[in-house]
């Protein structure tokens, strides 16, 4: 089992920044394919950004391209959510996910993931 734990959530002011942090633990953690969800109240849950096991590729929603970013620290074993120009509709949870996979790929739907965190909220005030 991999054991993902999500930090850095928290109340910002909109237009604010905030990093989000997943720390992995367990077995083995090799060949994850990462991603953070998530979900607002009253709504499914929604891919916000992921990345291939690799590192090399990654994918976005349209909704926070070009502010948001993920990244990971190898020797650390934790993929992190830099959140720019943060708008109130970005309040929601933020879930970290993980599956392991030998392809390349991103996966972009929640469904494709079968490790998770507990969840980090994140409030965006206007």
């Amino acid at each position: 089992q991999v054991q993902l734990v999500e930090s850095g959530g928290g109340l910002v002011q909109a237009g604010g920044s905030l990093r989000l942090s997943c720390a992995a633990s367990g077995r083995a953690f090799i060949r994850y394919a990462m991603g953070w969800i998530r979900q607002a109240p009253g709504k499914e849950r929604e891919f916000v950004a992921g990345m291939s096991w690799s590192g090399g590729r990654t994918s976005y929603a349209d909704s926070v391209k070009g502010r948001f970013t993920i990244s990971r620290d190898v020797a650390k074993n934790t993929v992190y959510l830099q959140m720019n120009s943060l708008k109130p509709e970005d309040t929601a949870v933020y879930y970290c996910a993980g599956q392991q996979t030998y392809s390349v790929v991103v996966i972009t739907t929640p469904e494709g993931y079968d490790y998770w965190g507990q969840g980090t909220q994140v409030t965006v005030s206007s």
